[in-house]
């Protein structure tokens, strides 16, 4: 029977109770982890204000430092990532399907399991510490399972337990490909075939994709230079971009939004696959008049900010287009202060408010399942399913039809998409100029190849795929077209 409300908990004869110890950094994690299960939020929105209300509440006795912010990162972000093998390995440690598990015991459980497998955490305290979060957050009786599993899986190391929990290579690749390295077997499968099938590179981008990625800046046109962001950040923790020369790299983490230049809005947090699509975009041959551009899918302002300063360098107008009003807003905030003309419109690309041939540019940067992006968001891999592919497929198609009916006859249509899903690149360009599910498009590709100079790897063209394991930029894919009729 519980104790009644504010009577002392009655104590194991020999034993006196003693109250669990409160650790604020796996606390915060747990409540990041119930956060992103609960209500599929994204673990980069919901981090952040926990690690400031933890930093507010913490004490001088007690104070949550950088240290124990850099930790909380780690054990959210790479218990996330390594889900997938972490369920296999708990699986052969518990007596029961993972279905019947508790929600938030399994995540208590992956917490350990990473401490375990994945950090330099010695295993005692691991499991010390996990014991203890579990009477916290779970109560004593669970506590107890979760002490015994911990035990089970701290008998080996991970690469012991993968031995067991996959299968040979050569008996099932995808499979052993999926536990190993913690993705979902359809998604190994299409990420495979992106590649071209064959054994080159899989495994690399896999291992890419569960590498903690840098924060790159991108100092826009006109308001900021990356020099100058080298020097605002300091030599010491940052590198200049690999292919953008707008882009910064950090080496040491840190708070973007604590630079002046972020906070101006002179630069801002842009992944350099992002910059090197809006920058081809820009940059596309193009003959006539080049004074009305078009992000015609702009939130949340990124390459509309961007493209909006290499607009005013060259005296021509960008409007920025988005369906949902809230993240117009985010354009237009991402886009104030631009020294060049533009506005932001709450529209739906698939019903453009504007006339045909209104522009000379546009970018469409459609809705997609987001797998080139698995690296930032890894919670995505284990809520998209196949099926969503199916779900996108009409809006991609008809944004890239209107897009091209929106530039004028010689106008260039940039199609992006962060994802190399064969089925949202390529298979999405193709059907639109061949007809499929709609009038043909009168439009030509353009070798989008050598407006990303200096860029290796970029295939045979004419469009070009992005991959973190080998550009170091998320999975983004850009197709080139020029309307002809």
């Amino acid at each position: 029977m519980s104790p009644q409300p504010g009577r002392p908990r009655r104590s194991t004869p020999g034993k006196p109770y003693r109250r669990p110890k409160k650790d604020p950094v796996r606390i915060l994690a747990f409540e990041a982890l119930r956060a992103v299960d609960e209500r599929d939020a994204y673990a980069n929105l919901v981090l952040p204000p926990l690690l400031r209300k933890a930093r507010e509440e913490s004490t001088e006795a007690r104070p949550f430092d950088a240290r124990d912010a850099a930790l909380a990162t780690e054990l959210v972000y790479g218990t996330l990532r390594r889900q997938g093998t972490y369920d296999a390995i708990i699986a052969e440690c518990v007596d029961r399907p993972l279905r019947e598990v508790d929600p938030p015991v399994l995540d208590v459980l992956s917490l350990g399991a990473h401490q375990l497998l994945g950090t330099r955490i010695p295993a005692h305290a691991a499991v010390s510490a996990s014991v203890e979060l579990a009477r916290v957050v779970l109560g004593d009786g669970r506590a107890k399972f979760v002490n015994a599993v911990l035990r089970k899986i701290a008998a080996d190391d991970l690469a012991g337990w993968l031995e067991k929990v996959a299968p040979p290579y050569d008996e099932d690749p995808e499979e052993h490909l999926a536990i190993v390295h913690s993705h979902p077997r359809w998604i190994v499968s299409a990420l495979w075939d992106a590649l071209g099938g064959g054994s080159a590179g899989i495994e690399d981008l896999l291992e890419a994709d569960n590498e903690r990625p840098e924060v790159t800046l991108v100092a826009r046109p006109g308001r900021s230079t990356a020099e100058e962001l080298m020097v605002a950040v300091g030599e010491d923790s940052a590198l200049p971009g690999r292919w953008s020369p707008y882009a910064v790299r950090l080496t040491e983490g840190g708070e973007p939004g604590a630079l002046d230049a972020v906070r101006e809005g002179r630069a801002g947090v842009q992944d350099e696959g992002s910059q090197l699509v809006a920058l081809a975009l820009a940059n596309a041959p193009l003959e006539g008049p080049d004074e009305r551009w078009l992000d015609g899918c702009a939130g949340p302002g990124g390459k509309a900010a961007l493209l909006g300063a290499l607009a005013a360098r060259r005296g021509a107008a960008l409007l920025a287009a988005e369906k949902q009003p809230h993240r117009a807003g985010l354009v237009e905030r991402a886009l104030a202060g631009n020294p060049g003309p533009y506005q932001v419109i709450a529209a739906d690309g698939t019903r453009p408010p504007w006339r045909p041939g209104s522009f000379d540019r546009a970018l469409v940067d459609v809705p997609c399942t987001g797998l080139g992006a698995l690296r930032r968001r890894p919670e995505a891999r284990w809520r998209r399913r196949p099926e969503d592919l199916a779900g996108f497929a009409p809006l991609q198609r008809e944004l890239l039809r209107q897009a091209l009916a929106s530039v004028r006859v010689g106008g260039v249509v940039g199609y992006a998409t962060c994802s190399p899903h064969l089925a949202e690149t390529r298979a999405v360009v193709e059907d639109v100029l061949k007809g499929r599910g709609g009038p043909a498009a009168e439009a030509e590709w353009i070798d989008a190849r050598p407006l990303m100079p200096g860029v290796p790897a970029l295939g045979d063209g004419p469009d070009v795929q992005l991959w973190p394991h080998l550009h170091g930029t998320d999975a983004m894919y850009l197709a080139l077209l020029r309307r002809t009729a």
